[in-house]
């Protein structure tokens, strides 16, 4: 492509949303171009292979959906480089693997602590159903009215806040509904006294490419439209020229007909001129959180753990420790297995000042407490950190957005995708979100 180019449709940023859309529009017999500033495709899909480990490096991904038509087109488009695997999740509680969902797995607990769980969901359900308890007003008061004080004390409060890093007090609700399923009474009950349940069961099988990690996923469905993509283009400038818009990376310059923006609010505002104090300051007051992922390498083998969550700050820094070896038999070397670590930070807190290999050892050390490793087995290790990870429901949340959405359709540019949109979204959300702008039946 020459410096100065003209198309029909730019999207800006080549993760799973932007690739989808492409390659989507391109179906519909658009002529398009993707611009990505990173040198390789894929944003938080994307993967690293050294030394015989693969690792995703925007924290651990697997395929699953309630979405028919998305996890068709996942499946379709990975072909024969997909896996399945039965999901066995954990919670590290007490020095114990508790079985995830929580409530599902409440018969594992000290009896005292079953005792508080159990009593407490009962004594609150009661409450709700008599009208005694207020409807929640943020995140915290609707764990407590959903699950009841033992839960919530015991898993869910600390959990999400070490997750988000952020007071779940100072967190909207309003985004729960249907993400975090309110549990089954019956299964509360029978979980407690020892009858097994399952939660979650539209992951209960999961699937994973046999190589290449997730971005295996972003390259398979970038295939078709990998003439239209322009890495190393970083958007510093996008302006009206007449009906079109220009865009440039303060070299090259592109313009189209549409921009639809699947890049950070925050990178696509400092791109465009004039634009309003209100909105500016919107974008700036939205939260969000970064990913710091380490990656640990042994000889042997790790336990039979899809992955496993780790709600007590005590234990260690990281939220989620995961096992990709078990997702594929071809993410490490023949007689090794491999861990990955995720832990959520902003940027001036404790995490963001430590050092890559200071990750490394606080983890590795984390590891050796749980019994997961020992001393020698670690023959690999490495980290990766992702700016733009997690969306933050906060308070002000709903006000912030409206505002910024309404600017931008006045505009014209289109937000699609986790971090335009705003939205925490999962990978099939994203790919959703794509095939609803398109307007595509991706199942034909």
């Amino acid at each position: 492509m020459s410096n100065n180019s003209e198309v029909k449709t730019v999207i800006l940023g080549g993760g799973l949303t932007g690739i989808t859309l492409a390659r989507l529009l391109k179906e519909n017999g658009e002529d398009v171009v993707v611009l990505e500033a990173e040198e390789g495709i894929g944003g938080l899909c994307r993967s690293r292979t050294e030394k015989g480990f693969t690792f995703d490096t925007g924290g651990s991904h697997i395929l699953f959906s309630r979405d028919c038509d998305v996890l068709s087109f996942m499946e379709n488009v990975l072909g024969k480089n997909i896996d399945h695997r039965h999901r066995n999740t954990k919670i590290y509680y007490k020095g114990q693997y508790v079985k995830y969902p929580f409530e599902n797995g409440l018969h594992q607990l000290p009896q005292e602590d079953l005792f508080f769980c159990i009593s407490e969901f009962i004594k609150t359900l009661v409450k709700v159903e008599r009208g005694e308890i207020a409807p929640p007003e943020n995140f915290r008061e609707w764990i407590y009215y959903t699950f009841g004080k033992g839960i919530a004390e015991s898993y869910m409060v600390p959990y999400n806040e070490k997750i988000w890093n952020y007071p779940t007090d100072k967190m909207s609700h309003h985004w729960v509904d249907g993400r975090v399923p309110r549990p089954p009474v019956d299964d509360v009950i029978r979980s407690a006294i020892g009858i097994d349940t399952e939660g979650y069961t539209h992951q209960s099988v999961f699937g994973y490419p046999v190589h290449g990690g997730i971005e295996a996923l972003v390259r398979a469905v970038a295939a078709p439209v990998a003439d239209e993509i322009l890495c190393r283009f970083k958007v510093t400038s996008l302006r009206r020229k007449g009906d079109l818009w220009v865009v440039s990376d303060g070299d090259r310059t592109v313009e189209g007909e549409r921009i639809i923006s699947t890049i950070p609010l925050q990178n696509l505002v400092t791109a465009l001129e004039n634009v309003p104090g209100t909105v500016s300051t919107a974008v700036r007051n939205l939260k969000y959180n970064s990913v710091a992922c380490v990656y640990i390498g042994i000889k042997g083998e790790v336990p039979d753990i899809s992955w496993l969550y780790i709600p007590d700050p005590d234990t260690g820094l990281e939220n989620r420790v995961s096992f990709p070896s078990n997702y594929s038999t071809e993410v490490a070397p023949p007689g090794h297995s491999s861990i990955l670590a995720e832990i959520t930070y902003n940027e001036g807190d404790t995490v963001s000042g430590m050092s890559d290999n200071e990750l490394i050892d606080h983890i590795t050390g984390s590891l050796e407490r749980m019994g997961i490793i020992s001393p020698g087995q670690v023959v690999y290790t490495g980290t990766d950190r992702q700016k733009y990870a997690y969306v933050v429901y906060d308070l002000h949340y709903l006000n912030n957005i409206r505002v910024i959405r309404d600017y931008f359709e006045q505009e014209r540019i289109s937000l699609v995708g986790r971090f335009s949109q705003f939205e925490y979204l999962n990978m099939d959300g994203c790919i959703r979100s794509a095939i609803d702008f398109a307007g595509r039946d991706v199942c034909r």
